[in-house]
This record gives structure tokens, C-alpha cells and sequence, in this order.
């Protein structure tokens, strides 16, 4: 329904504000533009759908391999002590724990096939020890912000449209979405650790997780500052498709130990790669053309002008606030939210994927989940009606996130040489 009003109200107010510019500016050709944008954004749209029938198809192979593997549950057994500490009312051998553990461990992997329905179980089976039925619970909740602050290791679907607009480094923002949604993640457990009350035992817990998640990620971005631009780009460039290699191979060594068909497990993932691509093609041209009609009409213009200046009085840099659409319609939409980075990464104004605004408009869409779609849809299947401070904890998480996000564009060593692999023919 937010969707719904929010799409609408982009054409109403493209026109109400192209009117305005034809009658008392004089601008006879705003009309003109905003048509013509619309189709060349249509077709844009189409093709940046199809052009990503590839890359998914390849991560959502290997995505299946490590799936058929055991990866889940291996990384379910890694967390399972640590997760037994956040859900205290949930016994260790009840359904939902496992469920849970599922769910977030499909995350971690970006196996969103596999984390819908795992997630639907987990909070289903969180009902059945729910006493009041249209209430959340303490689990609940806790469950529900820690899923909606969208913790995950690879950032594939960004990375995946990176390819797509022609980034020459697709996978340098895979790092800094880490740290962004490691940050995300940690406010959301410790503003709703606060609200629960969590025992000493609890908060020990928690702390232990917080160090080394952050002597992890602090130990790596001062060794990159230390570094210089050059040479620290190529760090990151070798780490970030190093582990996308390593894991690629752990799968498949996974799946020779496990004695799975790993070639069959790739192609039956890869299959779905087509069926996704072609699946968001609807939803990619609506939100596009919706977000042409405001560029073209002007909106846009006036947005970031009145935000840059609103930023410039309190005397921050505001190079930043052109990605800042794509953080915004985060919350709501991941299909709009996709499409403003999108729009980022292709307007030529911007300088492309590999600018500053193109690579921040990525780690916004890649440092947070669609957190009202998300909230309507888990607490929705078991009829909950008062969801508490579920919403407010997982908005806080994506304002940690963004605000991380800009933080480390502005400090990350971008300035490097772009690197470029020829493959021989």
C-alpha cells in the first residue's frame, strides 16, 4: 500500500511541478522531456533486467551448490551458542531456534529463496510460544530487527548490478557493505537488548560478538589506511574477489564431500537466475520511469539543491546527498530503492558506477532490508496487530547504516587505480 501512494505520488508531483515550469517559467519543453525520459527509461529498464540473467544465474548456481552442501547449517551450528543468548524464552531444541538459525545463516549467503520460508517457519513457530496472539513477542521482535538489518556477507545482487552498468570494479564496495551492515546489526541487537532487559550473561554475550566483529573490521580499515591509495585499493580489490573466489570453492569442495551432483546443483541454481531476471522487469520499469518523470520534471533538482544547501548550512561536505534517494526509499521498497541506485550509477552527471555517488548509492542499497515490507510480511503470516518497537529499533538500523555508509565512502581509499582484467581471446 505504501508502494502503491508512494508511485503515485511521484507522477502527480512531476506534473503539478512541470506545470508550474511551463506557465510561469516558460519552459515549453518540460512536457517533451519527460515523455521522451519515460520511454528511453523503459527501455533501460528491460535491459538492465535482462543484462543481469548472467551474473545471477552464476552466483545463484554456486549459491545452490553451497545450499546442497550444508552451509546453512554449518553456519547454523556456528551461531547457534550465540543465538540461544538473544532468544532467552525460546527453549535451545524448540523448532523455532532451528528455524531462526536457518533463516539468518540464508541471509549471511544472500539465499533469499532460502530465508523467506525459513523466516515465515521461524515466526510461526515464535507464535506458538507467544501468549498474547496479536502481540509480539520479546523473540519476535528481537528476531524481527536482526533480520530487517540485513546482516549478509556478499552483497551479491549489488555487486550483480554493478557488472550490469559497466562498473570496472564491481566488487569494491563488497568490504565497506560489510561494515555497514555489521554496524546496522549491532544497533538494532543492542537498542532491543536494552528495551528486553538482558541479563549480565546476555550482554556478555553480546559484547563478546561486538569486539571481535569490530576488532575484525577495525583492524582491517586501519591496515587499509596505512596503505597507500594504490596499493590499498589493490588490497581491496584482492580481498574482496579472493573471498568470492574461496568461496566459490568451498562450495564445491563441500559438495564433493557431501557426494551431491555439484554440477547439476549449479545448473538447477543458475536456472532460477533467468527466472528472477525476468521476474523483476515489471517492477524495475515502473519505479524507473517513475523516477525519470521526477528527474526530468525538476523534482529531483530541487530535492538535492534544498538538501545540499540544508547540509552545507551546518558545515558538512555534501557530496553525499545525491545517493541519499536510494537510503531513503530503502525502507519502503527494495525494487525502488534498486531503481535509485540505479539512477545513480547510469547519470552521466554523477561520473557512473565507479564515482563516489554511484559506489555510496551501493552500499546504501546493500547496507539495509526493506524494513516495513519486511515487518508487514513476517508479522503479518501469524496475525500480529502491535508490533511494539519493532519498526522504530529496525529504522534506527538503517539510520546507523546510512550514516556508516557515508562515513566510510568518505574515508575509504576510492582513489585508487581502477583495475581492468583482459582476458585473451
Amino acid at each position: 500500500m505504501v508502494l502503491n501512494y508512494l508511485w503515485i505520488s511521484f507522477f502527480l508531483i512531476a506534473f503539478v511541478v512541470a506545470a508550474i515550469k511551463l506557465i510561469f517559467l516558460g519552459d515549453v519543453v518540460v512536457f517533451k522531456a519527460i515523455v521522451d525520459g519515460v520511454f528511453e527509461t523503459a527501455k533501460t529498464g528491460v535491459d538492465i533486467s535482462l543484462g543481469l540473467i548472467g551474473v545471477m544465474a552464476l552466483f545463484l548456481g554456486f549459491m545452490t551448490i553451497g545450499e546442497r552442501a550444508g552451509a546453512i547449517n554449518v553456519l547454523s551450528r556456528i551461531v547457534g551458542p550465540f543465538f540461544s543468548k538473544l532468544f532467552p524464552g525460546v527453549p535451545r531444541n524448540h523448532p523455532a531456534m532451528g528455524h531462526m538459525m536457518m533463516n539468518f545463516s540464508a541471509n549471511l549467503l544472500q539465499l533469499d529463496n532460502a530465508a523467506t520460508p525459513f523466516g515465515l517457519k521461524a515466526m510461526e513457530s515464535l507464535q506458538e510460544l507467544n501468549k498474547d496472539k496479536e502481540t509480539a513477542s520479546d523473540a519476535q521482535v528481537m528476531f524481527m530487527v536482526l533480520h530487517a538489518s540485513g546482516l549478509s556477507i556478499i552483497p551479491v545482487s549489488v555487486i550483480a548490478q554493478r557488472v550490469i552498468v559497466g562498473s570496472k570494479n564491481a566488487t569494491d564496495i563488497f568490504i565497506p557493505c560489510v561494515i555497514c551492515t555489521f554496524v546496522a546489526t549491532m544497533v538494532a541487537m543492542i537498542i532491543t537488548a536494552f528495551k528486553q532487559r538482558f541479563s549480565s550473561r546476555q550482554w556478555a554475550a553480546i559484547l563478546i560478538f561486538s569486539l571481535v566483529g569490530s576488532a575484525c573490521l577495525a583492524g582491517l580499515a586501519v591496515f587499509l589506511r596505512h596503505l597507500t591509495p594504490a596499493n590499498a585499493s589493490i588490497f581491496s580489490n584482492v580481498l574482496s574477489t579472493g573471498l568470492i573466489m574461496l568461496l566459490f570453492v568451498v562450495f564445491i569442495l563441500g559438495g564433493m564431500y557431501k557426494k551431491i551432483a555439484v554440477y547439476d546443483a549449479f545448473i538447477d541454481g543458475a536456472k532460477q537466475g533467468f527466472e528472477v531476471a525476468v521476474k523483476i522487469i515489471p517492477y524495475l520499469v515502473g519505479m524507473l520511469v517513475a523516477i525519470s518523470v521526477l528527474r526530468n520534471s525538476g523534482v529531483f533538482d530541487y530535492i538535492i539543491k534544498g538538501a545540499q544547501w540544508f547540509f552545507a548550512q551546518l558545515g558538512f561536505n555534501t557530496d553525499f546527498v545525491p545517493a541519499l534517494p536510494t537510503a531513503l526509499m530503502r525502507p519502503f521498497s527494495g525494487s525502488a530503492s534498486r531503481a535509485m541506485m540505479i539512477d545513480a550509477m547510469t547519470n552521466p552527471a554523477y561520473g557512473g558506477p565507479d564515482s563516489f555517488v554511484g559506489r555510496l548509492s551501493c552500499m546504501f542499497q546493500g547496507s539495509s532490508d526493506t524494513t516495513f515490507y519486511v515487518v508487514a510480511l513476517y508479522f503479518g503470516s501469524v496475525g500480529i496487530k502491535r508490533t511494539r518497537y519493532a519498526i522504530p529499533v529496525s529504522l534506527l538500523a538503517d539510520l546507523a547504516g546510512i550514516t556508516t555508509a557515508i562515513i566510510v565512502a568518505y574515508n575509504w581509499p576510492w582513489t585508487g587505480p581502477v583495475l581492468e582484467v583482459t582476458v585473451p581471446k
